[in-house]
């Protein structure tokens, strides 16, 4: 008889000694969030986790949630190349090494005798982790660098699949995807609930909710249904904190962000018709507000807040290299990859990120605006 979902999820996390918790790139509040409420679970049945975001640490207001600086943004030591040699006749006295002409070269002296080639053997070793759990990714290139700099490692280790979005492409060997959910942490806590209910505790309730509080923009957008506020009050009755979690993501702008989301408000421009909002910020602006890139999320959030009518929302800001970059939000069914194609922007199709090099806000507004404007009139 075949197992259930979550009895698979289970059987494939016992087995598991280190697993990999993904986050992809353009990673929204609830995909961090509920990726640390996972990794709580997994120590809980006695794991190793890692967890590793192609945009690297969360946005401020989500530090608040233990474990949030441990996030990596790479993968690290993913494999090691191992050197065996054969000491049983002729122990290692000495071992030294230097690296000259982009080589390695290392040195044992023995404590008598010598070795011969035939001594030595090279390998590789396994991968680190074991276990791939992807958050909220439709599909692998979602991960962006962290699948095309190791796609083997993906395709070698079992990948279990957690998302709500109807853009998933079931890529995993378990796929666990609830379209009916409102956010990955609803998604994860129906599947704690059904496969090991007593590992939930206050610190996972409260990430999963973070997420879905984030998610829903505090229960006021039309993806809750009465099982989102069913899940909510049962998250609730487990601990979670939802008046700090409501301070951390709504209450504690900061007078940097404040200054700089003033710095944009000045600049905000509209268009009816395709019902696109934008606003630029040059470092110039960061610099007088006292603030930097990290505070552009809650930037983009406000913009949204502020233009409820608007459909597509465009951020474009000088970063520090003074290269020109933006974040592109979008309201469903609009596609922000199909949208930003032509510009090779990464992210998810409810937002993306793309940089020009070495250009000038004024010229990258008129580009990037008219570009989104022709695409919406066209339909395309």
């Amino acid at each position: 008889m075949a197992l259930l979902q979550s009895q698979q999820v289970l059987e494939a996390l016992k087995r598991s000694q280190h697993p990999l918790i993904c986050v992809p790139s353009g990673a929204n509040a609830d995909q961090y969030a509920t990726a640390l409420g996972f990794s709580k679970m997994l120590k809980k049945l006695e794991k190793q986790p890692t967890i590793v975001a192609a945009d690297g640490q969360p946005s401020k207001n989500l530090q608040f949630l233990s474990g949030s600086e441990l996030i990596e943004p790479t993968l690290q030591k993913l494999r090691q190349f191992v050197i065996a040699l054969d000491a049983s006749k002729t122990k290692v006295d000495e071992l030294s090494y230097e690296t000259k002409d982009d080589k390695l070269f290392i040195y044992l002296s023995p404590k008598k005798g010598f070795w011969d080639t035939k001594d030595v053997r090279t390998s590789t070793s396994g991968y680190r982790y074991d276990l791939i759990i992807c958050i909220g990714s439709a599909d692998y290139e979602s991960c962006a660098q962290l699948y095309r700099d190791n796609p083997d490692f993906f395709f070698r280790t079992p990948v279990i699949n957690i998302d709500h979005s109807p853009e998933n492409e079931y890529y995993g060997q378990i796929n666990v995807v609830d379209l009916t959910a409102s956010a990955c942490g609803e998604v994860c806590y129906e599947l704690l609930e059904s496969m090991a209910a007593d590992l939930l505790d206050e610190e996972i309730a409260t990430a999963f909710l973070t997420g879905m509080i984030a998610n829903t923009k505090s229960f006021r957008t039309n993806n809750v249904t009465p099982k989102t506020l069913q899940t909510a009050s049962k998250l609730m009755a487990k601990g979670a904190q939802r008046e700090q979690i409501v301070q951390h993501l709504y209450r504690t702008r900061s007078i940097p962000t404040l200054r700089l989301w003033g710095r944009a408000l000045a600049r905000l421009k509209a268009d009816e018709d395709t019902k696109l909002v934008w606003t630029m910020l040059s470092q110039q602006d960061f610099m007088h507000a006292g603030s930097d890139e990290t505070n552009l999320p809650d930037v983009i959030d406000e913009l949204i807040a502020t233009s409820p009518q608007a459909e597509i929302a465009v951020l474009m800001y000088e970063n520090a290299e003074q290269n020109i970059c933006a974040i592109i939000r979008v309201e469903r069914p609009l596609d922000a990859i199909a949208l930003c194609a032509k510009f090779h922007a990464v992210g998810r199709r409810e937002e993306v990120r793309l940089c020009f090099l070495h250009d000038s806000l004024a010229r990258v507004e008129q580009e990037l605006i008219d570009h989104l404007k022709a695409k919406r009139k066209t339909g395309s």
